[in-house]
Order: C-alpha cells, then sequence, then structure tokens
C-alpha cells in the first residue's frame, strides 16, 4: 500500500470548488465531485434526530438510484432547520447539477456545512453552477477540499493506492470538521471516492466497519451536528476482479480503514482551539463496545479536558469518567497510565482487568480559545 497526505483523484474522477458568493470571506464556498462512470454508492449520516434537507434529499436518492455520478457540496450554510423550502432548495440544487452534467438528478447526491437555520441562497448556486461543472478536471480535487471548508484551519485529504488482482487500485478521501465533533457521528463530512470494482453489498459492510472505527472514534466537544456524513463512490475503473471475499477484501477493507482514520485524526489534530491531540487506549475489558463506552466517556469529560490543557495530571477526574458509565469496577481493577502532558502528543492508557478487547479513541483538551471561536460563530 502506497500513502499519499494529499487528494489524487482515481481513475474517472473529476472535481472543482468555486466561491459562489454564499461566503463572506470570499473564499471558495462549492464544490462538486464527479465521476464519468456511474459508480455505486454507500454512506453513513448523522443519527441526530435533527437533520438537515439535503440530508433527506441524499438519502431519498440512494434509496431510490442503483448508480451515482455526482456529489455537489456548499460551505457556508448547512440548510438545516429551513423546512420544506430547505428541501426544495436541496432538490433544485441537485437539478442544476444534473442538468449541466447530462446525468439522471437522483444520480447527484448533496450536501451542506455551515450555519443552522437560514435559508440557503439558491440563486448564487445556480448561477455558479455552470461554472463549477465547466471547471472540472483532475486537479480540481484541491479547490474542491477548500471549498467544503468551515472554521478548518487545513485541507483534510489522502490518497491510498493499493494492489488488487494485479489491477492498481486508488481510494482518495477529503474531509472537514473541526468543532461539533462527537461520536455517531462528528459534525464533519467525508467524500470518499475510489475506481475499485466492487458489489453493492460488500460497499456498504465495509464503509460501515471502517466508520465505526474512525469517525464513531472521535470527539471533540461531545456535540453532534445535523449534517455529518460519509460517503463514498466506487466507479470500478480500475478494472480489478470484483472485491468479494477473500485476500482481495481484507486489503481493500485494511485500505479503507486507514483512508478513514486518517482522516479522523486530521479533524482531532484540527479542533477548534486545541492544544493537545490525546489518544486514549482502553485495554482488558470484557468487549469492544465496553471499552468503547469507556474511552469515549473520558474523551467528552469536561474536566480531564481542561486538566489535560492546563497541563495537570489528574487521575482523579479519569477515574470518575470511567465510573460514570456505570461499570461495576473497584480501585484495584482500574490501572490509569497517563503520558507526558507538555508536549501536543497525550496518551493515556486505561485497563479495566476485565478481558482481553480494547478501543482507541482520539479527542483534544478543552481550552478558552474553543469557547471564544464558538462565541463568535454566526
Amino acid at each position: 500500500m502506497n500513502k499519499v497526505l494529499k487528494a489524487i483523484l482515481p481513475k474517472g474522477f473529476k472535481a472543482n470548488g468555486i466561491f459562489c458568493g454564499l461566503k463572506k470571506s470570499g473564499k471558495e464556498d462549492l464544490a462538486l465531485l464527479y465521476s464519468e462512470f456511474p459508480a455505486l454508492g454507500s454512506a453513513r449520516f448523522t443519527t441526530n434526530s435533527i437533520i438537515a434537507a439535503p440530508l433527506v434529499v441524499s438519502k431519498m436518492h440512494l434509496r431510490s438510484a442503483k448508480k451515482f455520478q455526482a456529489v455537489v457540496v456548499n460551505s457556508g450554510n448547512a440548510n438545516c432547520f429551513t423546512g420544506k423550502l430547505g428541501i426544495k432548495d436541496a432538490l433544485s440544487t441537485t437539478e442544476f447539477v444534473a442538468a449541466q452534467l447530462g446525468v439522471p438528478v437522483k444520480s447527484v447526491l448533496v450536501n451542506s456545512t455551515g450555519i443552522i437555520g437560514k435559508r440557503l441562497n439558491i440563486a448564487k448556486i445556480k448561477q455558479g453552477v455552470p461554472k463549477l461543472v465547466s471547471g472540472l478536471s483532475a486537479s480540481g480535487i484541491h479547490r474542491a477540499v477548500k471549498a467544503i471548508m468551515t472554521t478548518d484551519t487545513f485541507a483534510k485529504e489522502i490518497t491510498l493506492s493499493l494492489k488488487i488482482g494485479g489491477k492498481l487500485v486508488n481510494i482518495c478521501g477529503i474531509a472537514k470538521g473541526a468543532g461539533m465533533i462527537a461520536p455517531d457521528m462528528a459534525t464533519m463530512l467525508c467524500f470518499i471516492m475510489t475506481d475499485a470494482a466492487i458489489n453493492q453489498k460488500t460497499l456498504d459492510r465495509v464503509l460501515g466497519g471502517a466508520v465505526d472505527k474512525s469517525f464513531n472514534c472521535i470527539s471533540v466537544d461531545g456535540c453532534m451536528s445535523t449534517n455529518d456524513t460519509v460517503l463514498i463512490l466506487a466507479n470500478g475503473a480500475a478494472g480489478n476482479k470484483l472485491i468479494i471475499s477473500g485476500d482481495d477484501l481484507r486489503e481493500f477493507i485494511k485500505a479503507l480503514e486507514t483512508v478513514c482514520l486518517e482522516l479522523a485524526k486530521m479533524v482531532i489534530l484540527d479542533a477548534e482551539g486545541a492544544t493537545k491531540f490525546i489518544q486514549i487506549d482502553v485495554v482488558q475489558a470484557k468487549n469492544y463496545l465496553e471499552a468503547k463506552k469507556v474511552a469515549l466517556n473520558i474523551a467528552n469529560s469536561v474536566l480531564f479536558k481542561t486538566a489535560v490543557f492546563g497541563e495537570n495530571p489528574n487521575f482523579g477526574r479519569v477515574a470518575a469518567a470511567v465510573g460514570a458509565t456505570g461499570l461495576k469496577i473497584n480501585e484495584n481493577q482500574l490501572k490509569i497510565k497517563l503520558g507526558s502532558l507538555k508536549g501536543k502528543q497525550v496518551k493515556l492508557q486505561v485497563g479495566l482487568s476485565r478481558g482481553k478487547s480494547r478501543c482507541t479513541v482520539f479527542t483534544s483538551d478543552l481550552s478558552p480559545e474553543y469557547i471564544k471561536i464558538n462565541a463568535e460563530y454566526n
């Protein structure tokens, strides 16, 4: 496997990003990812009961269509809590893009990120779509990455190449997210493109597994968003033998999990106001779910996160977070190993003395800068 921390589009994919007027800053705010060949699609969305209009539309298209060719994304406005007009605007966005590309409307998926509660300026999007489509290219992925960013301070991108059945297969992923990050999922968008040939059932399954081990194992502030999406398109342009089982499947799973985990770590590295990147390893649990529950409870503990910011090795805050899960454990069973708090990277290991399962979760500290950023966000 060859890993590059830069977006390089797989065969058959093009992209672009432009400024259409949604952001006051004048920065790119409309992105398009396009597959020249009809592709299989699979996605995981926020588990928040309040979901944004574009997710309603994308879910509808995923249920009713078998192949997909485009994903259009705007930043600067989440198009959430906008009622029936928001759904109409999300549908209109897919219609504008479909007309310009000459593809079925249901083959276009849509997403948004930004302020909640304001109606999308659909006129600006309509005006920008022709330029967005005409500028599609392989190098346009770098503009697309910028166009999905909100409070992000750097582009989150990765490309991984591997051989499957003698054919070179590529997986490219881009993401955005820095705040409102919580499991199931975080306030983040992730779009993955691959030229691998794979069947639908397998694609659904491997994406779910990869998301569970990556984006559902990170937390910045424990706040779940309304627009969270991880979406993958697979167009089969690599020409490999269909991935169904065996070594080919194992290699593909490993590669996809790597892409997702690397992007998830980048989200934590870019966490709003963060000064520390924290890795929490819970070991000796009865099962994976128990380990994950404990790890996430520690990761979402405001007291633990502020202690790390202050470089205060307060073990009591870790112990309290473990006990708050309701786990039946005594002091003699609980083993806490907290590494140095002086550097950017902090490691915490918590042993439960209950079994052989483990889970790793990534989080950040909580600083006054986080409060400032979110107090001023509007």
